[in-house]
């Protein structure tokens, strides 16, 4: 039997392939950890995937290679997806393609398969990256060529004697490092909102609690002055934040197959930290810096959007922002609320409202008023000849 690398979630898609898929190829399960997986869940996952006939069942810690490779760049862009969502699930995505395709070439596996759809965008993200990276090795996706229905699969799974409650709940919740995707009725159409219970954190905390995030070179080294790695920092950031129900939101955008969609999510310490992020931005990098990355980073978090992570393009824009992060190094205070979150303030020393030159509206230490005089003149010097030119 020719070996064939399965993306495995546990889920009811990927159950129904990994069944079916066994009576044909040898089927080895690999899931890839981007966060939000504890070791009770991995292995009670490893425990099913046996159950559907796997030969191996394989988990990889990816948590550290999804920062470094794309959480870092989403910071130092501080890209919001139509400035609402923080890519919780499409920034995976990728990185689960990429760790399962060379998973799949390490084990001389010679077909890949995943649960996708044909309505989705995952489907784009693991095709273009399988196809992209290893191009010998045939692409499978039972559910969307066979076009079935979940109450299909869950038929097939039972007269398999599988039968493990898939009917499918009210809710379906995806969790990561960077957040956590919400997905119901409420969603499939334009006018109703989620539920609070539909979200996985709910309100434990009242009243108002600090917390003060250090980035030195626009990396998250430290919360509350003790520092480690940076997705830590996130993950800890994430598990104070989430008792104050913070992050809470419903993203609407443009799918890559060019339908609407909606998706609720719930990704407190992203939201925080982008926010806090740029908030330190404003204050450390020139008003040109901070016009051109805004435009770059929309491009950046669209090109990851719609699967094009490894067009080169993407290295080049990483390492524009790689470069304006140089100065952005200091302390910020967030204030933590019920169900929202304020900034305070920053402390850095490369803090550009430095009182040696001016203070904005009260004091002027750098220019005579002769000198604003001419400025202004020279400034609106065009505009001057435009109007006498044309009225």
């Amino acid at each position: 039997m020719k070996k064939l690398v399965i993306a495995y979630s546990g889920g009811l898609d990927t159950s129904f392939c990994a069944v079916s898929l066994s009576k044909v190829y040898d089927v080895h399960a690999v899931s890839v950890n981007t966060g939000g997986f504890t070791k009770e869940e991995i292995n009670h996952i490893e425990s099913n995937a046996y159950k559907m006939g796997v030969s191996t069942y394989k988990n990889i810690d990816a948590v550290s290679t999804f920062y470094n490779k794309v959480v870092k760049y989403l910071i130092f862009g501080n890209v919001l997806k139509n400035n609402t969502y923080p890519l919780s699930v499409s920034a995976e995505r990728i990185i689960q393609a990429i760790e399962i395709v060379e998973y799949a070439k390490s084990i001389g596996a010679e077909y890949i398969a995943h649960g996708s759809t044909g309505a989705g965008n995952d489907q784009v993200r693991f095709d273009m990256i399988f196809q992209t990276l290893a191009p010998g090795i045939n692409i499978i996706t039972p559910i969307r060529d066979q076009k079935l229905t979940r109450q299909e699969e869950i038929d097939y799974l039972k007269s398999e004697g599988i039968d493990m409650s898939w009917e499918k709940s009210k809710y379906s919740v995806n969790k990561g490092l960077w957040g956590t995707s919400v997905g119901g009725v409420e969603t499939l159409n334009s006018e109703k909102p989620l539920p609070s219970e539909a979200y996985p954190s709910q309100l434990k905390k009242d009243g108002e609690e600090k917390v003060t995030l250090t980035f030195k070179n626009g990396e998250f080294i430290a919360l509350n002055g003790e520092e480690n790695l940076p997705e830590i920092n996130i993950e800890k950031l994430n598990n104070i934040a989430s008792e104050f129900a913070i992050g809470r939101d419903i993203h609407v955008g443009d799918t890559i197959v060019g339908t609407k969609g909606r998706v609720g999510f719930e990704a407190a310490a992203a939201l925080i930290t982008v926010k806090a992020h740029h908030l330190l931005e404003k204050h450390t990098l020139t008003k040109w810096q901070l016009q051109h990355k805004e435009y770059l980073s929309s491009f950046y978090g669209m090109h990851l959007h719609e699967g094009q992570y490894l067009d080169p393009v993407m290295r080049d824009t990483e390492a524009f922002l790689q470069s304006s992060q140089k100065m952005v190094s200091g302390n910020v205070v967030v204030s933590l609320k019920p169900y929202h979150f304020s900034l305070d303030g920053i402390i850095s020393e490369h803090d550009l409202m430095s009182s040696k030159f001016s203070t904005y509206g009260e004091e002027n230490k750098a220019w005579s008023a002769d000198d604003a005089k001419g400025f202004i003149k020279i400034l609106g010097n065009q505009n001057k000849i435009y109007q006498q030119i044309n009225s």
